[in-house]
């Protein structure tokens, strides 16, 4: 009787790590961008990122296209105005993807489908990555094009064609896809949807803002490694005016702001790999 009994049950915990180790990235991206297309709120995010990029764009244009400005006036800025908030609506999906996860307690059953922690967050920031990016693309093609629409009556717009101006848009995509890897970094250090929108919202929106009350001797040198500032440095078409605070080149720019991404996700996942589900 005990013979019997030994012999499946030996067979099942041997079969269980042979199991786990059949687990390819192929099949971790599947996994993962099932879970992220199934989720409403993603659809909802992105939807809302669109509307407001777009949106806000159409209203700093027609503005534009009805009031003064002046020589250093950027028509390809103006029309990506939105993206000064569009990067806050996808830092809240980046942290979602994955805080949520902890939040309903999915991440165990997730772990335990697939015991390769690597694996997982990997996959999982791939799929949000190419969502992140395809849809900043298409919101920030739709927020230029319409903006200039608006402002040709004005006779101040530009064309995708003019000097940086495809530089630019695409900046602006690449922009809001940094911001939310950023957040996805955030909500997999702090595991808390509340704690990573928070720090989001801090390190992207509030510190940009705090910095404007430093003597201005100080913001010369802060203003420059502000994520969301030196960011926003590869959607300008056209130089800053003289007098500005000085920052670096639109792609040296960008690159610090990956750095900080890059920095959220490394330390997401060595706690991560450290940490209990």
């Amino acid at each position: 009787m005990a013979s019997t009994l030994a012999g499946p049950a030996a067979g099942v915990a041997l079969d269980l790590p042979r199991s786990a180790g059949r687990v390819t990235f192929a099949g971790a991206l599947r996994s993962e961008f099932t879970k992220i297309r199934s989720v409403r709120s993603t659809y909802w995010a992105l939807l809302a990122m669109f509307v407001v990029v777009v949106g806000f764009g159409a209203l700093a244009s027609a503005g534009a296209a009805h009031g003064p400005h002046g020589p250093d006036f950027d028509p390809a800025r103006q029309s990506l105005a939105g993206l000064y908030i569009g990067q806050l609506i996808i830092g809240v999906l980046g942290v979602l993807v994955i805080s949520s996860e902890y939040s309903t307690g999915m991440i165990r059953t997730t772990l335990t489908t697939n015991p390769h922690r690597g694996v997982m967050i990997a996959a999982k920031g791939v799929v949000f990555t190419v969502v992140a990016l395809v849809t900043s693309l298409i919101t920030a093609f739709a927020a230029f094009f319409v903006g200039q629409a608006l402002m040709s009556s004005d006779h101040i717009s530009t064309t995708i064609g003019s000097p940086d101006v495809l530089r630019a848009v695409i900046g602006g995509a690449l922009f809001l896809t940094a911001c939310g890897v950023l957040s996805f970094g955030l909500g997999l250090l702090l595991r808390h949807s509340a704690g990573g929108i928070g720090a989001m919202v801090g390190l992207l929106f509030v510190v940009t803002i705090l910095v404007n009350f430093l003597p201005e001797s100080w913001q010369n040198h802060v203003d420059k490694w502000i994520p969301a500032l030196a960011g926003g440095q590869v959607w300008m078409a056209r130089a800053q005016p003289p007098g500005n605070t000085p920052m670096y080149g639109p792609w040296p720019s960008f690159a610090i702001l990956c750095g900080y991404a890059a920095l959220a996700v490394a330390a997401g996942v060595i706690f991560f790999r450290k940490r209990d589900a």
